[in-house]
This record gives C-alpha cells, structure tokens and sequence, in this order.
C-alpha cells in the first residue's frame, strides 16, 4: 500500500478541469494508491459559513457531515488520475454512510486518509466505493464509505454486485417541508468547493443531460442531520441512499420515524411524493 501525503487540499475546480480533459481512455482495476494529509485545522470561518447553509448548529462540536469537506478534495485527487479506471464525468454519487466514533472537537489537528475499494457490478454499470478515515491523536474518530456508479461501465470479471440500497419503513409522518432555492446548488459550492457544473445552473446541467440543476446529496443529507439536531448520540453511524435528483427549485418534504435505536428518514418531493433520500440513523 503506497500513501501519498500532500501538504495541502487539492483544488476542486482544477481537479473538475482535469477530469473533463482526462476522462477517455479509462479502464484497469482500482488503484492501491492511498492520499493524506496530516495536523489539518479546521478554519473556523469556514465551519461557519458550511454550518449556515446547511442550517446545523454552531459550537465546538464538527457536524457529522463535515469533515466530509476535508477529505472530498482527497477522493477527487484520486479519482481524477489516470489510474483511476473510471471517468469522473457522470459518476453519481449513489449512497453515503459515515460513523462518527466520538464526537470531534473543531480544535483537534485531523489527519485524513483516503483511497479506492470494492469495484462491484451493478444492472446499470459499476459501483466503486471511496473509503475516507478522519484520525485525532492517532485515535480514529470518523469514518465514510462514498458509493459512486458509473453507469455503462463494466466491473471487473468475477467482481461482487454492488450493495447501494439502504432500507426504511414507510415513513408517512412528515416532520418537515422544505423550499429549496434554484442558489442551493451555488451556495453550497461556495462552501464545499463541489463546483459539479450539474449543480450550479440550468444551464450548466443540461450540457451533462439534467433538465435543471440538481442539488448536492451531500447538502441534503446535512440538512436532514440540521434537523434532528440535539437528538443524536455522539457515536453515530448515518447511512443514506440517493435515490433520485432533487432538481432546484422544489419543495420537499422530511419525513421521520424513531426507532427503538435511532431515526429513518426520507426526503420526498412535497408534491410528487419522487423520493431523493432514505436513510438510517443509529448509535454505535
């Protein structure tokens, strides 16, 4: 196993340049290429500015979403080379699980860590999974699994078939409707660096065949934890499936069930009942 420790984050928008110039020729296994970084600070301004667009509370506590943010550069580094055997261009991200070992103080010094595993068929192409790991102390504090398809592609002979579905109940109880504006895209960006041009414009999308912009999952799975805020243990583990684009503007509906040990959520179209997300919420 090779890791690559890099001073600082990679540039998103140079790595989204990067990635529409590279993106033929692809194919290959997944590369053993591991990329870190070490005694990262988390800039408090920036925590700020994610927490408000996001509507998450403010304090001392990282967001279980957030150090996303630190290790998304990472991954893109990653999937953007050469080795890596999938265009980055159309990948959709398809589920998110994430398990906060203990709560993460915003002053603790974080190493990162990411790399590529589990190349997996799927009926509509592949699915590989991008594994990131947040470190405080040397002690593991946080850990995510990225599920990403390629739709088309093709898995290695013999590969497994990929698991990206995450199981809730019926969920009819609606805790939440929501108006998401056509900026959410553009805002969100502002603060993740995630400068997808399928989330910033109409105009943008429709060049990647999108009939409006589409929100971040990312955002939205933020969102759903803003709501349930002051309601979760500090081990947690929160895994989601993105099921269908939620499209900018429009608005949706959160609907909750609590469980005997955590939360099942969904976000639905208010008027479509079109679900985006459904996932699950559970102590460790």
């Amino acid at each position: 196993m090779a890791v690559t420790v890099l001073d600082d984050a990679p540039n998103l928008g140079r790595l989204y340049a990067k990635a529409a110039l590279t993106a033929r020729g692809r194919g290959g296994d997944l590369p053993g290429t591991h990329l870190a970084r070490k005694g990262v600070a988390v800039d408090a301004d920036h925590l700020a500015g994610y927490a408000r667009v996001c509507r998450l509370p403010l304090n001392d506590v990282l967001p279980v979403t957030y150090p996303h943010m630190l290790t998304f550069p990472l991954q893109m580094a990653l999937m953007t080379d050469r080795s890596f055997p999938l265009a980055t261009p159309g990948l959709v991200h398809v589920r998110n699980r994430i398990e906060v070992l203990r709560a993460v103080r915003s002053d603790e010094p974080l190493d990162l860590e990411v790399w590529a595993e589990h190349f997996a068929g799927h009926r509509s192409g592949a699915v590989v999974d991008l594994r990131a790991t947040v470190t405080a102390g040397a002690e593991e504090v946080w850990r995510s699994t990225s599920s990403y398809l390629a739709r088309g592609a093709k898995a290695p002979e013999g590969a497994p078939e990929a698991e990206v579905a995450v199981s809730v109940g019926d969920l009819e109880r609606v805790a939440a409707t929501w108006r998401i504006p056509d900026d959410a895209g553009r805002r969100y960006a502002t603060v993740s660096g995630d400068v997808n041009p399928i989330h910033l414009s109409g105009l943008t999308a429709k060049a990647f065949g999108f009939k409006r912009a589409i929100a971040h999952g990312m955002w939205v799975k933020a969102r759903v934890l803003g709501a349930l805020a002051g309601r979760l243990p500090d081990a947690v583990a929160v895994d989601v499936q993105f099921t269908k684009p939620l499209f900018l503007p429009s608005t949706v509906a959160l609907a909750t069930e609590q469980q005997d040990d955590g939360w099942d959520v969904a976000v639905r179209n208010a008027t479509s009942g079109t679900e985006h997300l459904v996932g699950t919420v559970r102590p460790l």
